[in-house]
């Protein structure tokens, strides 16, 4: 079993609750899980746009809903960084020293084979061991 394992949270995409329960299914009950999710500030020049109390209230948002998602959960630790996606994740394992990263995908599609999902990314370059969950 592992001992530490990351769960990248899309608060949005709704598979938050098969990837934890498959992370706790993993950890065998002695480990570490952190549910991570990653706050993509606004890029380029619509940083111009955006004042930085929006920015802020944006922030708090995001952090609030992972809360309400992981408070119930026991050994769930929760976490946020600001940054880009897969990158981030990658980032988080490397320095944290995660043993698996249990992340949800979609089917992908056509433009997937050609760029790349996050899902794919992360399999691609993550230091440890990537167990992708897709719903039905």
């Amino acid at each position: 079993m592992y001992q530490k394992i990351l769960v990248p949270m899309a608060l949005d995409h709704g598979v938050s609750k098969g990837t934890l329960e498959i992370a706790k299914a993993l950890i065998g009950g002695t480990g570490e899980i952190i549910a991570l999710h990653i706050y993509e500030a606004p890029q380029g020049s619509v940083q111009a746009y955006v004042d930085d109390e929006a920015k802020q209230d944006g922030l708090a948002r995001a952090q609030a809903e992972l809360d309400a998602k992981t408070k119930h959960l026991s050994g769930v630790k929760a976490e946020m960084v600001v940054g880009h996606t897969y990158r981030s994740i990658i980032d988080y394992a490397s320095m944290h020293s995660i043993d698996c990263i249990v992340m949800g995908s979609h089917k992908p599609g056509f433009s997937d084979y050609l760029l790349g999902s996050t899902a794919a990314r992360v399999v691609r370059h993550a230091p440890c061991a990537v167990h992708v969950y897709r719903s039905a």
